[in-house]
């Protein structure tokens, strides 16, 4: 049986929603023109952000919730934000001073999700959106699923270069662009079809589980797992 936190850890954990709840303020001007005291330009990140901080200072937890975007929302019910807000006023107000001086600028980013599961994120410079350099990345390995959807591309375009990137070193030994290609073209080539045909269907709907530096995807009828080596994720295996 789990045991009950104690005191300390609770408050730990309500103080911890409470913080990184101000990362889901809504922007739209509904949610901040509500209180009147966002300021003239209400979809400026920075003016939510604000009137978020001096919501909490003033102990005003109704309307530090009406600055909550819906999933948020659907995330913690008011009277629980009521709650965390009138136990920890100390912590409460501390966080409120933190917010209302952040040391970066705030940035407004966009990701946009294709057909075959593919993200391009843009990022908003001077009210124009524009794509992330990110997004010119086609064989990214900072995320499973830029490892998989590059992965997919490189089959589809016999970037066996590139493959070879995704394999861990612990299983590089005796391989290379010639036995890959050979691998593909020769007798695995319609096993390999099959598991790529499965990954491009499973991408634009998948949820990659990840547990340290460890993730796997389920596709078709298998799974793929890959492994996270000195920052960079790579295909360990196909279940």
């Amino acid at each position: 049986m789990r045991r009950p936190k104690d005191n300390g850890s609770l408050r730990s954990t309500w103080c911890a929603r409470l913080a990184t709840a101000a990362f889901a303020v809504a922007l739209g001007a509904g949610s901040a023109g509500s209180l009147g005291c966002a300021g003239a330009n209400a979809e400026d990140p920075q003016s939510v952000l604000r009137a978020y901080a001096r919501a909490l200072e003033d102990g005003k937890s109704d309307d530090a919730y009406r600055l909550l975007s819906d999933d948020a929302r659907r995330g913690v019910s008011l009277e629980a934000f009521r709650r965390m807000v009138k136990d920890n006023p100390d912590e409460v107000k501390e966080i409120g001073r933190a917010l209302a001086r952040p040391t970066t600028p705030p940035l407004v980013t966009a990701t946009v999700t294709g057909a075959s599961g593919e993200q391009l994120v843009l990022v908003l410079e001077n009210g124009k959106w524009k794509l992330d350099p990110a997004s010119l990345d086609f064989y990214a390995q900072d995320t499973p699923k830029h490892v998989v959807m590059g992965f997919v591309r490189a089959l589809e375009r016999r970037r066996f270069d590139v493959i070879l990137r995704y394999i861990p070193d612990s299983h590089k030994e005796g391989l290379d662009e010639a036995r890959l290609r050979a691998a593909w073209e020769g007798p695995d080539k319609e096993e390999m079809q099959h598991v790529l045909t499965a990954l491009k269907q499973a991408l634009p709907t998948s949820t990659i589980e990840e547990t340290g530096d460890r993730a796997t995807l389920g596709y078709g009828a298998g799974t793929l797992q890959l492994v996270r080596e000195r920052g960079l994720w790579k295909i360990e295996d196909f279940d």
